[in-house]
């Protein structure tokens, strides 16, 4: 008689909870930078300030993505089962080292033939971000190797070095693109602590400058790479485009309204896709290869966060009138009328989330870039529509239609996938 299968790992959701509260102080670091640099720039920055801020950071954004959202996505996955130091681990980090030159050398000349920035400016931008990807890179290894407290004090780092230079930079009366440059190079300094961590795990161990690179490597992480280019094109230039017509329609000081209740939600998005790319996706990922269990955790957790999600966004909304002050300036409180669609919307949005990371931890390329597209799509038609007739209010508007539809098949989908199995 044949020995039974073993039975399938099981990554309970009590571990994902456990999890989530050990990366909480690297979270409350990353929220609270933001806010204070946020705070700083509403209440010290002419009028138009936050949304200028949320321009230069989607600027970064456009540059990061296909290192952050692409190469480091599947660098965690592949490194994660491998010993620090091995021939394979050094295969995969050299060939995450080439992609991110790669994605930061294409966008750099993007930058240079569209002269949104002049040359000096462009020079020390591209510096900036080559740092904070390299920091990036090297956190992923971290992650990927269980160092999380290491992971943990570089978000602390972070947070803490782009808010000091920002309120030094601004109550040194600097015009505002000097500030923007100084929030992003003092996040570039973390580059150096990252090294040595890194160093002191091992995972620099045998790394050689004139190493061969893997063509595999290279295909196996180019297919992330392929989703976060769907992430660019339909993500953050959706939204760098819809600021731009935004601000050339509505005026700076009355699009800050709109920023407001864009930058709040982006602060707690912020905090659910850290603790979701460092504690659910991993353990997503290592479920990839035994479906049943993956989606019996998927749904524990989704059963977990619907309610919780729930609560905090409905708290957000009771405590509109003073929050909005508190974390902004008094000038932005008429932002509470765009508040409720956003809430409503951010949270299809963020249980959306964990559909999507299903599709990332099995590398569903086609999958991922057609969900990406069809979104975008749909949100462009909305934004036609409701812009014209609602004005700012149209936006949040679209943001709600948009996710609740996008749960709605997602929720639609897995259903249907598994009714077949």
């Amino acid at each position: 008689m044949a020995a039974a299968p073993p039975a399938p790992a099981k990554f309970p959701v009590r571990h994902f909870v456990r999890g989530s509260l050990g990366t909480g102080v690297a979270v409350l670091a990353r929220a609270a930078g933001s806010l204070v640099v946020n705070k700083l720039v509403a209440t010290l920055a002419p009028a138009g300030g936050l949304t200028l801020l949320a321009q230069f950071q989607n600027l970064m954004a456009l540059l990061t993505t296909l290192p952050y959202d692409g190469v480091q996505v599947g660098l965690v996955k592949y490194l994660a089962p491998l010993r620090p130091g091995s021939p394979r681990y050094r295969t995969w980090l050299g060939a995450a080292t080439a992609l991110n030159a790669a994605a930061l050398l294409l966008g750099g000349v993007v930058l240079a033939l569209r002269r949104q920035l002049d040359w000096g400016s462009l020079l020390i931008f591209m510096v900036g971000i080559g740092l904070i990807t390299g920091q990036a890179m090297l956190g992923s290894s971290l992650l990927a190797a269980g160092r999380l407290r290491a992971y943990i004090g570089l978000t602390v780092a972070l947070a803490a070095l782009s808010t000091a230079a920002t309120a030094a930079a601004l109550w040194a009366k600097w015009p505002l693109p000097r500030v923007l440059l100084a929030y992003l190079l003092a996040q570039g300094l973390t580059l150096l602590p990252a090294l040595v961590l890194a160093a002191r795990a091992g995972l620099l161990q045998g790394l050689q400058l004139r190493a061969p690179i893997s063509r595999v490597a290279l295909r196996r992480l180019g297919q992330f790479l392929l989703m976060a280019v769907s992430t660019l094109l339909f993500g953050k230039a959706v939204d760098y485009v819809l600021r731009d017509y935004l601000l050339a329609t509505f005026g700076p000081a009355r699009t800050d309204l709109w920023q407001a209740v864009a930058k709040l939600s982006d602060n707690y998005t912020m905090v659910f896709s850290a603790v979701m790319g460092s504690v659910f996706y991993p353990r997503l990922a290592a479920l990839a290869g035994q479906p049943r269990a993956a989606r019996e955790y998927l749904r524990g957790v989704l059963l977990l966060l619907a309610p919780v999600l729930a609560a905090g966004l409905g708290l957000i909304y009771a405590c509109r009138a003073w929050l909005l002050p508190l974390l902004f300036a008094p000038r932005l409180l008429g932002a509470q009328a765009l508040l409720g669609p956003q809430l409503l919307g951010d949270w299809a949005k963020l249980l959306s989330w964990l559909f999507i990371f299903q599709l990332t931890a099995r590398a569903r390329t086609g999958a991922y870039i057609a969900v990406q597209a069809a979104s975008a799509v749909v949100f462009a038609g909305l934004l036609g529509w409701l812009l014209p007739r609602y004005g700012l209010q149209g936006a949040v508007l679209a943001h709600a239609a948009r996710y609740g539809l996008l749960l709605a098949c997602c929720g639609w989908m897995h259903y249907w996938a598994n009714s077949r199995k």
